[in-house]
């Protein structure tokens, strides 16, 4: 329950940018105390910061799902594009929900058979009309503001398939936290497919880099691949030098 309490905290404060101590703990029907806690708890992740009377969202603010349709969008049609260009005849692969992993669908090679797994709702309307995909679905609860499908059910479907390649996505990307998002029902479908998967391709735009949330779902080290349209700032072009991880780039 505490786990949850703060991602609702920290989702409250992030698409609040700012709010008071009383709104909180009025909004989340607990003590003084309790938010205070919870505050110290989401101040180490950096995304918040404390004012006087409450806490605001730091200067590089994370966008809110339901407006990143409309940021970056070219960008990440691009970098859906690069990513396509990656799966083969006959793997299996996953295709994480989000605005920039869904680009991916339009640009599959025309008549590919592929395995997809995928908990997008955007995702499974583009694939359903692609004769050649085995299209399976991850997911038994439907979050309207994500479009996606989370939770898994007794069954673990994930578990049943050696992944080839996923495609992922992330709230936030940075070296010391890795790939991160807010939501804890994600977080469990996101963690369990990066733990069965052979490739891991991170698709993230600019605006997406030197920010984190509250829960990570995967080091930036295990990650194979990243996608992007832009070329990264020297610090990630190094850390990848480093560790073999390759950037893919127009």
């Amino acid at each position: 329950m505490k786990e949850k309490r703060l991602q609702l905290v920290e989702e409250f404060i992030q698409e609040k940018g700012t709010a008071s101590l009383d709104e909180l703990c009025e909004h989340f029907n607990v003590s003084k105390n309790t938010i205070r806690r919870d505050i110290n708890k989401i101040l180490e992740n950096g995304t918040i910061q404390k004012v006087y009377g409450g806490v605001t969202t730091t200067s590089d603010r994370l966008i809110p799902f339901e407006n990143r349709d409309h940021s970056n969008q070219e960008e990440k049609q691009i970098i859906g594009e690069i990513a396509a260009g990656y799966i083969e005849e006959d793997e299996i692969i996953f295709i994480d929900s989000g605005t920039t992993t869904r680009n991916i669908i339009e640009f599959l090679p025309k008549g590919i058979k592929v395995t997809l797994l995928t908990n997008s709702l955007d995702i499974i309307n583009a694939a359903a009309t692609l004769e050649n995909i085995n299209l399976i679905i991850i997911g038994n609860n439907y979050k309207r503001k994500t479009k996606s499908f989370v939770g898994m059910d007794d069954s673990n479907t994930i578990d049943k398939y050696n992944v080839n390649k996923a495609f992922m996505a992330a709230t936030g990307v940075s070296i010391s936290h890795g790939l991160t998002n807010s939501d804890l029902l994600e977080y469990e479908i996101k963690k369990r497919i990066v733990s069965k998967t052979e490739d891991i391709f991170l698709l993230a735009d600019q605006s997406k880099y030197d920010k984190s949330t509250l829960l990570t779902y995967c080091p930036l080290e295990d990650v194979s691949t990243i996608v992007t349209a832009q070329p990264l700032s020297e610090e990630y072009t190094a850390f990848c030098e480093e560790l073999n991880i390759q950037i893919a780039t127009k």
